[in-house]
């Protein structure tokens, strides 16, 4: 096999590697080169290390050669949201205030990655700290969407997609705290999974917002983003919110039959704000489940008008408490180290944290002052448990919650960067998730009129992974939707 190959999904790739069709460092320099042809247009990558993912890679091909291949990610190349800690990577989360930070330990995540024979080949560019829905907020560079270079790839995890689109990799690992997996999935025509909350561990993740960040993967295919969610998937004894609970090999589990399951419709995510032909393609979906046996239900979950609002206290309130450890005394660069030390905070914060970063924080710091805490941040946490209640009434009733991923599809670049309203507006439909901890994923169904991807969201309950991948990929395999980017 030639370069056509990095048109294909994961699954195919490892079953080349099975077959003895391709090599683990043939497909690696392929990656590679992907990225030194592609990514100055693209953007998707922050750090690359060849020469670490090339010998990687012939460990992987020395290990088949004598029958001791580690699993089916085995050689497979695959990249990290700079979020992730990784050995032999620097870890900056796209800000200035981290760069040149190489860290002394490792992600749960990459080190199960790597157990199993992955090639981690570079981390991904992404919006700084994961504060943004665009990847525009990068101190380093801006990520363009694969379709069309003058609209954004989504955000914050938008070199992961990106990196998958574009043949870069096979799968990535991004992370999600508000859509930031689904969303820039349904920009870039990828498959991106959110799961629940406590299914893989958080531990070596730099924090956003802690009682929302959860990392999940991409990949070309349901069956193939199912294979990276069994890989890291599990219980971490280093993370307090890890819940025990068995893993399944989620890509066993899809059957294609989805006869007798039951999927709701939330009236309240088709409204004002959802293009035309987001809307045409979700109900396109909803017809092809209806035809492979699936029940239709029309559903109401109320509390979603209050979904932005109240993430974007909850999670700024995180978010102001997880940033005040970056002060240029325990990592990174520091500034105005000739005063005296408040003097030395504030230049090394003010200069080195991008706008967006610091619009959080302050807008955190406020939520959790005195004589706003109750106001703002408790008043916030309620209305969170009312979206968990009002979840919980709607999966009496059904299996699988359909919807948009986003009311639209991609925006063109700089369109709402000095707009953060109409910015946090584009997470509307994909909030809800976070806020009650459950598993989401998005997959490709439809272009629309500017050639530009649409994705449909799935949402199940917490630790309903099965349900959610099974009826997923039913789904995408009747769309039929494959949306390759050309080269």
């Amino acid at each position: 096999m030639a370069k056509e190959i990095l048109n294909e999904d994961l699954t195919i790739v490892s079953e080349a590697l099975d077959k003895g069709e391709i090599s683990s460092e043939e497909i690696t320099r392929l990656c590679l080169a992907q990225v030194a042809e592609l990514d100055g247009k693209i953007g998707a990558m922050l750090w690359v290390n060849e020469d670490l993912a090339i010998l990687e890679a012939k460990a992987s091909d020395q290990r088949r050669a004598k029958n001791q291949s580690l699993g089916p990610l085995d050689g497979i190349p695959v990249t990290l949201k700079d979020m992730i800690l990784c050995e032999g990577l620097p870890a900056t989360a796209a800000s200035k205030i981290l760069q040149g930070y190489f860290p002394p330990y490792e992600a749960t995540v990459a080190k199960k990655l790597k157990s199993q024979g992955s090639v981690i080949i570079g981390k991904n560019n992404q919006d700084e700290f994961a504060m943004g829905s665009s990847t525009e907020s990068s101190a380093y560079k801006i990520c363009r969407n694969p379709f069309n270079q003058e609209y954004t790839p989504g955000g914050s995890s938008g070199g992961s997609a990106a990196s998958v689109r574009t043949g870069m990799c096979f799968g990535s690992l991004g992370t999600d705290t508000g859509g930031s997996v689904r969303q820039p999935a349904a920009f870039c025509g990828v498959v991106g999974i959110k799961p629940s909350y406590g299914r893989v561990s958080r531990f070596g993740v730099i924090a956003f917002a802690s009682s929302l960040d959860q990392v999940g993967p991409f990949a070309n295919s349901v069956r193939g983003a199912s294979m990276l969610l069994s890989a890291i998937a599990g219980y971490d004894e280093n993370d307090s919110t890890s819940v025990k609970a068995e893993v399944p090999a989620y890509e066993k589990l899809l059957t294609g039959d989805v006869r007798g399951k039951k999927i709701g419709v939330p009236r309240e995510y088709f409204g004002a704000g959802i293009s035309e032909s987001v809307r045409a393609s979700v109900m396109r979906s909803i017809d092809i489940l209806k035809h492979n046996g699936a029940s239709i239900v029309d559903i109401s979950l109320p509390h979603t008008p209050y979904a932005v609002a109240t993430y974007y206290i909850i999670s700024a309130a995180e978010a102001s408490s997880n940033l005040c450890r970056y002060d240029g005394i325990r990592f990174g660069p520091r500034r105005g180290e000739g005063g005296d030390l408040l003097s030395l905070y504030e230049k090394t914060r003010g200069e080195l944290f991008g706008p967006e970063v610091k619009r959080r924080i302050m807008l955190g710091t406020y939520v959790l002052s005195a004589g706003y805490y109750d106001a703002y941040y408790v008043y916030a946490q309620k209305v969170r448990r009312l979206f968990a209640n009002d979840f919980a009434e709607a999966f009496k009733s059904v299996d699988v919650i359909i919807s948009p991923t986003t009311p639209t599809t991609a925006f063109k670049i700089g369109s709402k960067i000095d707009d953060p309203v109409s910015m946090y507006l584009n997470d509307i439909y994909t909030i809800s998730a976070n806020l009650a901890g459950l598993s989401g994923i998005s997959i490709p169904s439809g272009l629309d009129e500017q050639g530009l991807p649409i994705g449909t969201q799935l949402m199940a309950r917490p630790f309903d992974e099965p349900n959610l991948l099974l009826i997923a990929e039913v789904l995408e395999r009747d769309l039929g939707f494959r949306g390759k980017y050309g080269r």
